[in-house]
């Protein structure tokens, strides 16, 4: 069946006529923020001069990144398309290694058709996409993946995007070659998906997505989110269960909500784990076979203001606590408070 509509793909490529490519276009975006955590337990991984467990101020560089992406138009009924992305780690010591400028961040070669697309190369997986918007503090020290796994990037795979079926959801998959095999040698996430994850199209965001096997794990999630004139509410579920320690499994939850206000956006979210496979708990604890009834909770809240079209700057504080049993002893995995002040430029 692969091999069917791999031919299939490549002998319409081959039979169709070349029309000119269009341009590229580049962009990018700098983010970087200073940090005060009591444990250290969620600053960005490779920041200078963390010692997990001791109190410190941080620069953080939070997933600065160029790119390049365009199309190119084979026919009026198929383009090619593609994308490079690096992440840019010479914004601060990170790493404590000058010469690491560069990472690898999604970067895809593909083809798109009234059938949907095809890419090829490295991405974020659909499980981990199918979450929209509704992480309202993504991609800093306060994201969703402190919490929750299977916000995962993976390379040497296939992604299968649908075209909007009857105007209403979409089914979307990723699938990883051989060499990604570990603990499952069969990887792969589903996803569903209706509304407008931008919120502009339509008021609600809905999404169910499955993970099986990526990143060592099996997983899978709900998400919500809508507008009410200026308040968006959002909420996410995922049940966890890692495949090399059966015993750390569990549920988690976020709720939370935004209100724009003359320019400035209020943020606030409530966070509950019962898996202990997200960034704080892993940094603080790790995982092992003795680790069981860990319960975590997690409460954010921010403020956004816009400066420019391209520019704004943030503000957050986050407290992180919770408990777990090692052994059957009851242990306290330390509790984390975060201060965070940052600037976003976008081009």
């Amino acid at each position: 069946m692969k091999k069917t509509i791999l031919t299939a793909l490549v002998f319409a490529i081959y039979s169709a006529s070349v029309t000119a490519d269009e341009s590229p276009s580049i962009y990018g975006r700098l983010d970087l923020s200073v940090t005060h955590s009591d444990l250290g337990s969620t600053v960005y991984s490779g920041t200078s001069g963390v010692n997990v467990g001791e109190s410190g101020t941080y620069l953080e560089n939070n997933s600065s990144n160029i790119g390049l992406k365009g199309k190119s138009n084979i026919n009026d009924d198929i383009k090619i398309i593609y994308k490079m992305e690096f992440g840019v780690n010479n914004m601060s010591n990170r790493a404590n290694d000058s010469s690491k400028v560069f990472s690898a961040r999604n970067s895809y070669l593909g083809i798109e058709t009234v059938y949907g697309s095809l890419l090829i190369g490295r991405n974020d997986t659909v499980f981990k996409t199918s979450e929209g918007k509704v992480d309202i503090f993504g991609t800093t020290n306060a994201d969703i993946n402190q919490l929750v796994a299977g916000q995962t990037r993976s390379a040497d795979g296939l992604w299968y995007y649908s075209p909007k079926l009857f105007g209403l959801v979409d089914f979307n998959a990723t699938y990883l070659m051989q060499d990604n095999y570990g603990v499952d040698d069969n990887l792969y996430a589903l996803s569903m998906t209706s509304g407008d994850k931008e919120l502009k199209n339509s008021h609600y965001y809905l999404a169910a997505a499955l993970n099986k096997g990526i990143a060592n794990i099996d997983a899978y999630r709900a998400v919500t989110q809508i507008k009410l004139g200026d308040v968006k509410l959002g909420g996410i579920f995922q049940h966890t269960e890692n495949l090399t320690f059966s015993n750390m499994k569990g549920h988690s939850y976020f709720i939370n909500a935004t209100y724009d206000l003359s320019g400035i956006t209020l943020k606030a979210e409530f966070g509950k784990d019962r898996s202990g496979l997200g960034g704080y708990f892993s940094k603080l604890v790790g995982q092992n076979d003795e680790v069981t009834d860990v319960d975590i909770s997690q409460f954010t809240i921010g403020i956004d203001k816009k400066v420019t079209k391209s520019t704004r700057v943030y503000t957050h504080f986050s407290v992180y606590e919770g408990e777990y049993r090692l052994s059957g002893i009851k242990q306290d995995v330390g509790d984390d408070k975060v201060v965070t002040l940052g600037v976003r430029h976008v081009f």
